[in-house]
């Protein structure tokens, strides 16, 4: 199984400078470029990363399902299942983390993201859903892991809308990153990994909002990465060159989506009904 090494996965600095990824005519108010060495934006398949973490979007049973959540389920093995049978469950804008067996990860840790048109109808849903990403970082900070990849959560079949998911995610990690610069400081990567084109069509315009591209000032430095010198212009064009070639060696985008095969259609029939129809 081929699989991505974190030295592979582009961070936004990295994207910048090779013109993948486009800034924003107009940046959000609080908008940061001392993070843009930690997070990164990627379009493949999720259980093929090397990151100490991935985040499974998961259902409350935490006994798997379709999409992502089976696809992570047959990678790993049947031991996640086991695993996850002796959590109870898991609350919606909540997660729990397990190991990872089979997958190149260290640990899942399985958020539950709202299903969006009863969580709107209640007015929780940027709540809920911002609530699994903070609480992923969390877990993932107590537990050693110092990178994690999240899947694009709530956007399969529980129909959060790409741009209003990846806008809530982006606002949530950069709360996070910024609330608690000791915790904080334990994640070095923090990686949003897409599948469907639309969720990374999504990202890409959010990101470069809340996260522009680097001014060169020293007051946008991190301070989780800084503690003394700001890079020098060798570093920055010998990281320039080594991002271009890593960006080359990244693996092809997905063309398909995970497969639900072994889903009983009972069980997707319950799930359409519970989540009152929405796709």
């Amino acid at each position: 199984m081929a699989t991505t090494p974190l030295s592979q996965i582009p961070t936004l600095s990295q994207l910048y400078q090779n013109n993948q990824l486009q800034p924003a005519s107009e940046t959000h108010t609080n908008a940061t470029s001392r993070f843009n060495s930690r997070i990164s934006l990627i379009r493949t398949d999720i259980t093929k990363l090397e990151t100490d973490a991935i985040v499974n979007a998961a259902n409350e049973s935490l006994l798997g399902g379709g999409g992502v959540d089976g696809a992570i389920h047959r990678a790993a093995g049947p031991q996640l299942l086991d695993e996850c049978s002796t959590l109870d469950g898991c609350d919606t804008g909540s997660a729990k983390i397990t190991n990872a067996y089979r997958l190149p990860s260290k640990k899942v840790i399985h958020a539950v993201g709202p299903v969006y048109g009863r969580a709107k109808r209640e007015g929780m849903h940027s709540t809920l859903l911002q609530g699994c990403y903070m609480t992923s970082l969390d877990l993932a900070a107590e537990n050693g892991c110092k990178s994690l990849a999240f899947s694009a959560l709530s956007t399969g079949i529980y129909g959060y809308p790409s741009r209003e998911a990846a806008e809530a995610a982006i606002q949530a990690v950069k709360g996070w990153l910024e609330g608690d610069e000791e915790k904080a400081g334990k994640i070095e990567r923090v990686v949003f990994c897409s599948f469907m084109e639309k969720d990374q069509r999504a990202y890409e315009e959010f990101l470069p909002i809340y996260f522009p591209p680097a001014s060169g000032s020293q007051e946008n430095a991190d301070p989780a990465e800084s503690g003394a010198a700001a890079v020098s212009e060798t570093q920055k064009d010998e990281n320039a060159s080594t991002s271009a070639a890593q960006l080359s060696d990244l693996p092809d985008v997905p063309t398909q989506e995970p497969s639900e095969a072994g889903q009983p259609e009972a069980k997707k029939a319950k799930f359409d009904h519970d989540a009152g129809g929405d796709p």
